[in-house]
């Protein structure tokens, strides 16, 4: 899987950005899809993550409530609609796959779990 994420740019505070993340192969519906973030000088941090299916997303406590992942199957698609930007959600944002290799398996929310990540698209929030 090949990940091409976009969307990022500059925004003012209390304002909002739609992050997308496109994927190429046939079995992007086979894998949880996550977004992680990383800020300058910090360890990059889980934001959020979403199942197969689509059907239940998982947040970071940071960004639930404003926040919301979806993901587009057919169109091999992955969204992070951000709301309410604050200036310390500035980051370099990352998509993220998750290979399922069992029916038991949770969304992850640490970065060694996953398995493909795109290159990365900036988002400067300013106060």
């Amino acid at each position: 899987v090949q990940l091409q994420a976009s969307g990022g740019g500059l925004v003012q505070a209390g304002g909002s950005l739609r992050l997308s993340c496109a994927a190429s192969g046939r079995t992007f519906s086979s894998y949880i899809m996550g977004w992680f973030r990383q800020a300058p000088g910090k360890e990059r941090e889980f934001v959020a993550a979403i199942t197969t299916s689509g059907s239940r997303p998982l947040y970071a406590d940071s960004v639930s409530g404003r926040f919301t992942i979806s993901r587009d199957n057919a169109n091999r698609m992955v969204y992070l609609q951000m709301n309410s930007l604050k200036p310390e959600d500035t980051a370099v944002y990352y998509c993220a796959a998750d290979a399922v290799r069992s029916i038991l398996q949770s969304m992850a929310t640490t970065q060694n779990e996953y398995d493909y990540w795109g290159q990365g698209t900036l988002v400067t929030v300013s106060s």
